[in-house]
């Protein structure tokens, strides 16, 4: 990734994007290089673009934001990071764009800094999660949507479990650090494993592999 993030705004309402693309290229560092009105256009314009990140509307006409999601993240040929706007924080199409590879959601009445600072974290390849509205979400429509362990953790540690469940219910890299009595670099060592292990892109399908395997 470039020093500048390079950002599309894929949303169907025109005046929304045009607000986004104002705020964005007001912010240093940060670009847009291309608007989509529909989930098919994000992915074209992904493909020939190659964003760092996406701001993706979920519910658009012809192709909504979650398959949207689904084709950019499960290609395995880019490294864009998709970020979820919604309107409602407890929406199971949120849950869903998760599953497809989304990188994290943010409410669509966020504060401009918050978007921007969202934005930026995306970018650096970490997972925009609220830990709360994160465990509500998935409590609501994982355990009701998604039969229990269907995910397989073979190859994966006793203690690599651990992390896996403290991450689920929220806890930061510090606080994991603090609950097993281990060093950051001890923590960031098995968080990487897995990534690996479960074919994850970042936390946010970390929370996702805890739920459908039965951990949490």
């Amino acid at each position: 990734m470039t020093d500048e993030v390079r950002v599309l705004i894929a949303d169907d309402q025109a005046l929304l994007r045009a607000s986004f693309r104002v705020l964005v290229n007001a912010t240093p560092g940060l670009t847009v290089i291309g608007e989509a009105g529909d989930g098919a256009e994000a992915v074209e314009v992904t493909a020939k673009e190659r964003p760092d990140v996406v701001l993706m509307d979920v519910r658009m006409p012809e192709m909504d934001g979650i398959e949207a999601t689904r084709r950019i993240c499960g290609s395995g040929e880019t490294a864009t990071r998709v970020l979820i706007l919604t309107t409602f924080d407890l929406d199971e199409y949120v849950y869903a764009a998760l599953r497809a590879g989304a990188s994290g959601f943010l409410l669509k009445d966020t504060p401009p800094a918050t978007l921007l600072s969202g934005i930026s974290v995306v970018a650096r390849g970490d997972a925009l999660l609220a830990p709360s509205v994160t465990r509500r979400l998935i409590s609501e429509f994982a355990v009701s949507t998604t039969p229990r362990a269907t995910r397989d953790l073979t190859g994966v540690t006793a203690r690599e479990r651990e992390v896996l469940t403290l991450i689920a219910r929220g806890l930061s890299n510090t606080e994991i650090t603090a609950h097993l009595h281990v060093s950051q670099a001890t923590v960031k060592t098995h968080i990487g494993h897995l990534l690996a292990k479960l074919g994850a892109r970042d936390r946010a399908q970390l929370v996702i592999a805890a739920y459908e395997s039965g951990l949490v």
